[in-house]
């Protein structure tokens, strides 16, 4: 759909590196005010939010996504300029053509056709944008929900527009996502001379065994809907550098991917188990990037299965994989969240492109889901 296209272009040509947005909400407001969307704009710190709404009734549809787009990386790696789009053999190349760009170019389409289509649909149908998903995400989605919730303005289904499919469009949807908890350890010893151990506490001999253990632990064995949870170090660095110094303190960072089985206070206390076990001092700090939610069935789920069959002719495949979305701020108010969008393959990397086949296929997805929820009566 030459419109789905041109609209990716425009917002591919604005370098809305995280956590900037370069205009990109504005298009959006312009397009869909024009058929009768209101918008609000819900700005914290340097993150900018825009929150557009049709209709005041429930049920509440809400497509969310993000302006924002990872840093290009080397501009010589890229065989093209990666924010000036570019069609080669079937394919837009362009930094967020595929995360997620492209993903809000087709629900904008797919909403200008559906309201044209049905401009008395059931129900309200939003549109929620953050510039801050690919950054710390701390002034985005997480705020504005703060402000829907303290008005009681209650989302009922949440389409994320974040790319889900593997080898074909709705091939595989999300239908939730584990749990991210990150920490950042420092382990005291005592600085000294290599030639002289015995004065001094060396904090990576220390931390050696701890570290086996964490790295060794069974912290579930996941469910059937998620995988087992897993830690995994990220960082350690200890030492001046000089050959001769035995450090006085060692720095590590990890992670955990947790599945439901878990919850943040408990790995917290099983760590510190761990930790105390092996009788060094050290610092321990958390920070938990969300919790793990899941979509398990419901209207939504049973909109988007009947939407693919239609549209793909697939059977779908429920999956709880990758990393993080903004749809961990929506779950926890009780809304339905399914994650829907483009394949995943050169998300984040050099020369990221989307099929233009696939994001013609993908702004139609996005319309039959509306019209499954909000036409054909759907509770």
């Amino acid at each position: 759909m030459t419109e789905t296209l041109a609209l990716l272009e425009d917002l591919i040509r604005r370098e809305s590196v995280t956590p900037a947005d370069a205009g990109c909400q504005d298009v959006l407001a312009d397009r869909l005010g024009r058929i009768g969307f209101q918008a609000e704009r819900l700005d914290f710190a340097d993150t900018q939010n825009i929150w557009l709404r049709r209709g005041r009734q429930a049920p509440l549809f809400v497509f969310l996504g993000h302006t924002d787009v990872v840093p290009a990386g080397p501009l010589a790696a890229w065989d093209s300029p990666p924010f000036e789009p570019v069609i080669r053999d079937g394919r837009l190349y362009g930094r967020g053509a595929a995360d997620m760009k492209g993903g809000i170019a087709a629900f904008v389409t797919a909403v200008e056709r559906f309201c044209q289509r049905f401009p008395r649909h059931a129900g309200s149908i939003a549109v929620l944008m953050t510039s801050d998903e690919e950054g710390v995400a701390s002034h985005g989605v997480v705020k504005v929900v703060e402000v829907l919730e303290q008005r009681r303005e209650k989302i009922d289904w949440c389409l994320v527009g974040e790319p889900s499919s593997n080898r074909k469009i709705g091939d595989v949807i999300r239908v939730g996502r584990r749990g991210s908890l990150c920490a950042r350890l420092t382990v005291f010893g005592v600085q000294g001379h290599v030639a002289y151990p015995e004065l001094a506490d060396n904090p990576i001999h220390r931390f050696a065994p701890a570290l086996k253990e964490l790295s060794e632990e069974i912290w579930d064995n996941g469910n059937a809907f998620f995988p087992p949870t897993r830690l995994q170090i990220s960082n350690i660095n200890a030492g001046s550098g000089a050959e001769n110094i035995i450090p006085g303190q060692l720095e590590a960072q990890f992670n955990l991917r947790f599945s439901t089985e878990l919850d943040e206070a408990a790995i917290k206390a099983r760590t510190r188990a761990i930790l105390d076990r092996h009788g060094f001092k050290y610092d321990l700090q958390w920070r938990l990037s969300g919790n793990p939610f899941l979509t398990s069935g419901g209207a939504l789920l049973e909109a988007v299965h009947a939407a693919i069959k239609s549209v793909c002719e697939l059977e779908t495949v429920d999956d709880t994989g990758g990393g993080t979305s903004d749809g961990r701020f929506v779950a926890p108010t009780g809304a339905q969240v399914i994650e829907l969008g483009p394949l995943n393959a050169s998300i984040h990397k050099v020369n990221e492109h989307i099929g233009l086949e696939e994001l013609t296929i993908l702004s139609r997805l996005y319309e039959q889901v509306l019209v499954n929820l909000l036409v054909e009566g759907r509770e």
